[in-house]
């Protein structure tokens, strides 16, 4: 039988698993460890080419980052979700520049133009790498310097520390004197931390991040609950009466979550002083999850921009059906996804399975966008791992479906052989 037992197989793959649990290590990295961008580029050999080992040193060192501040922080308000949203920036800003410089160099190529020199740039270091003109410890103080206009704001008020003041204080620097706004629109420009910083314009998700980073460093302490659709902040405060006052035409909980609380369409529309302790509080590694679940749903759709309304299980449904439909919707005829947006949304799926390693349905995605890459051998290991830990209707839908692909990998491999074997023949 092609696919063991799904508890035989649980045990026997939670040794994989290790590594992506907080409690563990990962696995340690090395300028020998293959750089993932390589897989999305053709024929890269056959430029004689080899961009700047800089990409490859910030994509390693960035996830290797990303992994430290997660899982090997005892206490969850100890974790930066600054820091880690930089780590994710500095990983998918690499990745972006060495497809970049791989383009330019082919364009070089078909133009037989030596003239125009390589854009690559010898960083030595994550910390040397720049994003939007700034590195990592730049962004970061530039949030020291917001918090620290939020105090001479309160300073010149000549008032003291009243929570509803600092808060006042915080609104008027982030969204009058600095003029930071929400997107009604979530592109690539407005779902990264530096990129926000840089142009003051951002989703919900990032400003409320932003928020509580500015907050932090004021000592007041900013709670937040996912709401429906919608991430809503708070502070922590035994007086939830003072949020509510409407003043002006708008509440304090109003201005600090945008007009999803005005919106009665929206969940947060309902809510009061009284119902707002019932919600359940996020932690800092809950929200850096929910964050990467938009950033896998943001490249998807980029990534299916061309094949409208295609979802991740939609191959699962036709795998019942006879095998010429089968071949037919797994062959040649799959759907051409982008191949750099699909990447980043693995890249952010990998993220997240370290943060939740045991989530089957995410686990699931997870291989359904290996498949949609074509990394078929992959695509199968995930599937498998997912229906060990899948409830037993799930496994049973993805049971056939891995079982074909299985089939298709080998078929995909055997191909492979026979062209490697026909161009050996003198």
């Amino acid at each position: 039988m092609l696919l063991v037992h799904k508890h035989q197989m649980a045990s026997s793959l939670m040794c994989g698993l290790i590594t992506r649990c907080g409690d563990h290590k990962p696995p340690k990295m090395t300028k020998k460890s293959s750089f993932s961008p390589v897989t999305t580029v053709s024929n890269a050999k056959a430029y004689d080419f080899s961009p700047s080992k800089s990409y490859h040193e910030v994509f390693i060192a960035a996830r290797e980052k990303f992994t430290q501040e997660i899982s090997f922080r005892s206490k969850d308000k100890d974790i930066s979700l600054a820091k880690t949203l930089l780590y994710i920036s500095a990983e998918d800003e690499s990745f972006i520049a060495y497809n970049h410089e791989m383009d330019a160099h082919s364009f070089q190529s078909e133009r037989n133009d030596t003239s125009v020199l390589s854009d690559s740039r010898d960083w030595g270091c994550i910390e040397a790498m720049p994003m939007a003109g700034k590195k990592i410890d730049d962004w970061l103080l530039e949030l020291d310097n917001i918090a620290k206009e939020v105090k001479a704001e309160l300073i010149s008020r000549d008032i003291g520390c009243h929570l509803v003041e600092v808060l006042e204080a915080v609104n008027k620097v982030l969204f009058e004197s600095l003029g930071f706004k929400r997107s009604p629109v979530v592109d690539s420009q407005c779902s990264y931390l530096h990129s926000v910083l840089c142009s003051k314009y951002g989703s919900a998700i990032l400003l409320s991040i932003i928020y509580i980073e500015i907050c932090q460093r004021l000592n007041l302490t900013i709670v937040g609950s996912r709401v429906g659709e919608d991430f809503l902040i708070w502070p922590k405060t035994g007086n939830l009466e003072e949020l509510f006052k409407v003043n002006s035409g708008h509440s304090l909980f109003g201005i600090v979550n945008g007009r999803c609380v005005e919106d009665p369409k929206s969940m947060a529309f309902d809510l009061t002083c009284n119902s707002l302790p019932g919600l359940d509080i996020a932690t800092n590694r809950d929200i850096i999850g929910i964050y990467l679940a938009n950033l896998i749903r943001l490249h998807w759709k980029r990534a299916s921009r061309m094949n409208h309304g295609l979802m991740l299980t939609s191959p699962l449904r036709p795998v019942h059906d006879d095998n010429e439909k089968w071949s037919k919707n797994n062959g040649s005829s799959m759907p051409l996804l982008r191949p750099q947006d699909l990447r980043l949304a693995i890249m952010a799926s990998e993220r997240l399975l370290i943060l939740q390693p045991h989530n089957w349905a995410l686990r699931r995605d997870h291989g359904m966008m290996l498949y949609y890459s074509r990394d078929f051998g992959k695509a199968v290991q995930e599937l498998s791992i997912c229906m060990a830990f899948a409830p037993e209707e799930e496994a049973e839908v993805l049971e056939p479906f891995v079982e074909k692909l299985h089939l298709l990998q080998l078929e995909s491999s055997w191909k492979s052989r026979e062209h490697i074997g026909q161009l050996m023949v003198p």
